[in-house]
């Protein structure tokens, strides 16, 4: 499958974690903030990405734990210039406005 369908399926078929993300990223919802969701980047397909500000943030669950896929698909990421942010998404739907507090000031450049 190629990255635009795989990314298409991805948007159809979002985690619980990734669609409370979603609600508040879209539409310039996070202080007129601008995301893409399950964009294509290379070989690989990112679950929300500020090109703007060239941050990545991804929702995990359980099989991202300690994976050398993730490991190496970071560097590669971080080599072309992105900041990438890992959430769990047990994280993410516990904790949302700490998630969203964290992903507002890499956009905003702080904490870098």
């Amino acid at each position: 499958m190629d990255q635009k369908a795989f990314a298409k399926q991805l948007r159809r078929q979002m985690t619980d974690a990734e669609r409370v993300l979603w609600y508040h990223l879209r539409s310039h919802r996070l202080a007129g903030q601008k995301f893409r969701r399950q964009q294509p980047l290379g070989k690989y397909v990112v679950d929300f990405v500020h090109f703007g500000a060239r941050v990545i943030v991804e929702a995990d669950g359980g099989q991202h734990n300690e994976s050398p896929h993730d490991v190496a698909r970071d560097e590669w990421l971080q080599a072309q210039g992105f900041r990438v942010l890992r959430f769990w998404n047990n994280e993410i739907l516990l904790n949302t406005q700490q998630v969203l507090e964290v992903i507002y000031a890499a956009v905003e450049g702080e904490g870098e």
